[in-house]
């Protein structure tokens, strides 16, 4: 019986790990445990635990990582110190983590210094900010990467990652993007009580190396979308440094009935917003992946993103409220792009499975080789 750890600190996470999980908990001769911290237990941010709770999982191990201080490297600390005491107890045979978060750190340091195999999702990509520093951090410190496509595999390669360690897996998200059991929009906009039919999303976070400069961005952003006559579902941002500066900018939406804000959605239930959409605006991710799965047209603000795969239908902006404003009225006017299969093509978690069902996967050396270009 092989036992595999998930870590999630982010409902952004969540939705990707979310159907690897599913794929496992199924599955004869393997146990899943899954390691739930960050903000998924904070209420500002709509205690996702819940959430993942909803989904019937065997092993769910909660962790409050949070300190009096915000800054991201006590967080690391805090989260080392709770994971470390959770795999000496369940004594996992692999660890599986997502992206570039300062839990997805903790991950890979706790399983490569306890010398348990470390899987690293969606490695080998370029985050922009300090999200970059990490990602690679993780990568160098994983033993196997499950990639989203031959990009991402070709980066690793030329960061010394061994090619017998690397998988083309495409994005899990997809897995559930364009699954057939999403909820109807009006099932949706019923459940949330969201009036309007035509509406654009907005995902906006804080740039943690710009934190100085946020409440000047949120400020811009919110005035250009008060001037604007679009109906709009908020979404809050992730709880990185700069978070509070969007926060208080949006309180300047309340009692507008052109907003729905909404501290977090089910992930089922906001892919079918996004995929019904007029465009989505902000600097997420989802911008970047899912918005062009779905072929739903992108105003991409400012730098996160930058340096990412962008894909076609997406326009980038500055902070300034003139140039967002002009953006969205640019952004109504462009055509409508064919869906992007750069990610993948939504069977991730078979070709996940398949990998762990192979012996080879299983002996793949704790001692980590550098391999010369």
């Amino acid at each position: 019986m092989k036992k595999i750890l998930f870590l999630t600190g982010t409902r952004a996470d969540f939705g990707k790990i979310k159907p690897l999980v599913q794929t496992v908990e199924d599955e004869i001769g393997f146990e899943s445990f899954v390691f739930v911290t960050g903000m998924h237990l904070q209420h500002t941010y709509g205690y996702t635990l819940i959430e993942i709770e909803r989904c019937g999982f065997t092993n769910l191990h909660t962790f409050d990582n949070q300190t009096h201080e915000t800054t991201m490297d006590l967080t690391l600390a805090k989260t080392i110190e709770g994971l470390s005491a959770y795999v000496k107890e369940i004594q996992p045979d692999m660890i599986v983590i997502h992206g570039d978060r300062v839990e997805t750190l903790a991950g890979a340091i706790v399983g490569s210094l306890n010398n348990i195999l470390v899987a690293h999702i969606e490695g080998g990509e370029l985050s922009g900010t300090v999200d970059e520093l990490i990602r690679h951090s993780v990568s160098k410190l994983s033993h196997i990467h499950f990639v989203a496509n031959k990009e991402a595999q070709k980066r690793l390669q030329q960061m010394g990652e061994l090619p017998s360690s690397i998988f083309v897996i495409g994005s899990p998200d997809l897995d559930v993007m364009f699954s057939k059991h999403l909820p109807d929009l009006q099932t949706v906009r019923d459940y949330y009580e969201i009036p309007f039919e035509d509406y654009a999303l907005v995902l906006f976070h804080p740039v943690t190396t710009e934190a100085a400069q946020m409440q000047d961005y949120a400020d811009n952003f919110v005035k250009a979308l008060l001037g604007d006559t679009c109906n709009y579902v908020v979404i809050y941002p992730n709880n990185d440094l700069g978070s509070k500066s969007i926060l208080k900018a949006y309180k300047r939406l309340e009692n507008n009935t052109r907003f729905r804000v909404f501290p977090s959605l089910r992930f089922e239930y906001f892919l079918t917003l996004l995929k019904n959409a007029q465009f989505i605006i902000g600097n997420s991710s989802a911008g970047i992946r899912e918005a062009p799965a779905y072929g739903i047209p992108v105003i991409n603000i400012g730098t996160r993103q930058q340096n990412r795969d962008l894909q076609a239908n997406i326009l980038n902006v500055d902070y300034t409220s003139k140039n967002i404003s002009e953006a969205m009225q640019s952004i109504r006017k462009h055509p409508v792009s064919p869906p992007s299969k750069h990610f993948g093509n939504g069977n991730s978690a078979a070709l996940f499975l398949s990998c762990l069902k192979n012996d080879d996967i299983w002996q793949i050396n704790h001692q980590k080789q550098f391999r010369d270009n």
